[in-house]
């Protein structure tokens, strides 16, 4: 039988991963098997860099605690998992993502977004959402071209008003 230390740290573990969970919009759920201590280690900087949080569980404390908040996970929890938790919703996952990419060790198994189940498909669809500043660029484009033409037709009926046009 666990001695009463032992469920003490593993009730402390749950409760852990129940508040990481109330003050995060985002859970992703990888499969870390196969990388390096030194991988792991750059991830989880580049993650922290981002205001995320990567984690290693025990799958059944993990268990627990998504039970306890209402999330199934369980078809996705076998072999050895990494948590991470975020705020943010798109920036761990362009991170993760552009991991998965250069790592085959590391692979997305699922997740939860802004408090719905989000499959691998899905979180491939965000990672593929320009960053803020990408789209604040695009925006100011979009903008700028619409002046551009404007400024064009207000020289074109500049010139016509000097030829004498009436238009």
């Amino acid at each position: 039988m666990a001695s009463e230390r032992s469920l003490k740290l593993k009730k402390a573990t749950v409760d852990e991963i129940v508040s990481k969970l109330d003050n995060s919009k985002t859970l992703i759920l990888v499969d870390y098997q196969g990388m390096t201590v030194s991988e792991l280690s750059n991830l989880r900087q580049s993650l922290k860099e981002s205001g995320s949080d990567l984690k290693v569980y025990k799958n059944t404390l993990a268990a627990l605690a998504l039970k306890e908040k209402g999330i199934n996970l369980s078809d996705y929890m076998t072999g050895p998992n990494a948590f991470i938790f975020s705020k943010d919703i798109i920036e761990p996952i362009k991170i993760v993502s552009g991991v998965c990419k250069s790592n085959n060790n590391l692979s997305i198994k699922a997740g939860y977004i802004d408090g719905e189940f989000a499959p691998v498909e899905v979180i491939n669809e965000y990672a593929s959402i320009p960053s803020y500043e990408g789209l604040l660029t695009m925006f100011a484009g979009g903008l700028i071209e619409h002046v551009r033409h404007f400024s064009i037709a207000l020289n074109l009926h500049a010139e016509n008003l000097e030829k004498g046009g009436n238009e």
